[in-house]
């Protein structure tokens, strides 16, 4: 008997069925992009910030204290949903009260009476611990620090290299050896005993209001440029206590700084280690002054290679300091509180 034709099959057949399954999957489709499309629809209508970040600050850290009525770390930083006031009467508003260590060493009545719910203290100060009085007995008092400490809530540094692949090796026109800017001279700091020292090898040019010949703002650069090494001495050594004697005053100015600091290896988590001298480098600062004095110019050359991928930063604006406070802040400890100020600060 011959086989049954396909058109005597039933309706229920198998192509039927097909057809079915796959108008019943599109249905669900349209029906599942229409409750997306409707999502899409309600998270548009959403709020896309939360209120602004109120900071307050206490006291301004510089003698001046700029006009900050408008919204700076939008127009300046391009930082939104931050806002900052001095106006004391917004305490109780305040997300972030900032206190530079500056004011509270006069006296700790500048603190408020009363430190609202919820609300976060942060201590600064860019001093290192030699030269920042009147720490002991500030405990229990501060939520987050920020100073130019790499363990800091907020790591404010004087200044960084950043990424700049277009920029090109540009090094002055040298006409000195080696120079040093000074404004404060002890005899008994670390810095004034090796420059005594080194200045019987070599002729230092020395500016500064410890020398009597103060540079006006705009000359300093231009002035340091001219040396082919720059005494990048710190005042006092301590772990990141890397200030503008490297950044501005040597990278910036197209000089080679000889660092009196913290430990190479420390130098070397900041810019390139073959960009400075360190004075540990050598066993003598006789040796120093032979290895400054008969450098070739192809040598001298290689302690430019960073300008090939690098540019300077410096940090010198107190509002931008404090604007980034917005940009950390969702990072930061809530509910921390530094049980001794001075021990965490002089550790």
């Amino acid at each position: 008997m011959p086989q049954a034709s396909m058109l005597t099959r039933p309706p229920w057949s198998l192509p039927s069925m097909k057809v079915l399954i796959t108008t019943g999957l599109f249905l669900t489709m349209l029906w599942n992009l229409k409750y997306v499309l409707n999502l899409s629809d309600i998270f548009s209508r959403a709020p896309k910030h939360t209120k602004p970040l109120m900071i307050l600050v206490w006291e301004w850290p510089s003698k001046q204290a700029p006009n900050i009525s408008m919204d700076v770390c939008r127009d300046l930083y391009n930082i939104m949903g931050c806002w900052l006031t001095m106006d004391r009467r917004l305490l109780s508003r305040a997300d972030v009260v900032v206190f530079h260590h500056h004011t509270l060493q006069q006296s700790r009545n500048k603190l408020p009476k009363e430190k609202p719910p919820g609300q976060n203290w942060l201590w600064v100060s860019l001093e290192s611990p030699t030269n920042t009085k009147a720490l002991a007995g500030w405990k229990q008092t501060f939520n987050w620090v920020m100073t130019y400490r790499q363990d800091s809530d907020i790591f404010m540094p004087y200044g960084k290299l950043v990424p700049n692949q277009s920029a090109a090796v540009n090094i002055p026109k040298k006409t000195r050896l080696v120079s040093w800017v000074i404004s404060n001279y002890h005899r008994t700091q670390k810095r004034a005993e090796v420059y005594r020292n080194l200045s019987r090898y070599l002729h230092v040019d020395i500016y500064g209001k410890a020398s009597k010949k103060p540079l006006c703002k705009d000359c300093l650069l231009p002035t340091t440029s001219k040396s082919k090494f720059y005494l990048a001495f710190e005042n006092s050594i301590h772990q990141d206590y890397i200030t503008e004697k490297v950044w501005r005053n040597s990278l910036m100015a197209g000089t080679v700084p000889v660092v009196l600091g913290p430990p190479r290896a420390n130098y070397e988590q900041f810019v390139p280690a073959d960009s400075f001298i360190h004075v540990d480098d050598f066993q003598s600062l006789a040796e120093l002054a032979t290895f400054l004095k008969t450098m070739n110019a192809s040598r001298y050359r290689q302690f430019f290679a960073w300008q090939k991928r690098y540019s300077v930063k410096l940090y010198t604006d107190w509002r931008e300091r404090i604007c980034m406070i917005c940009t950390k802040y969702p990072s930061l400890p809530q509910g921390h509180i530094y049980p001794d100020l001075e021990s965490w600060f002089k550790a």
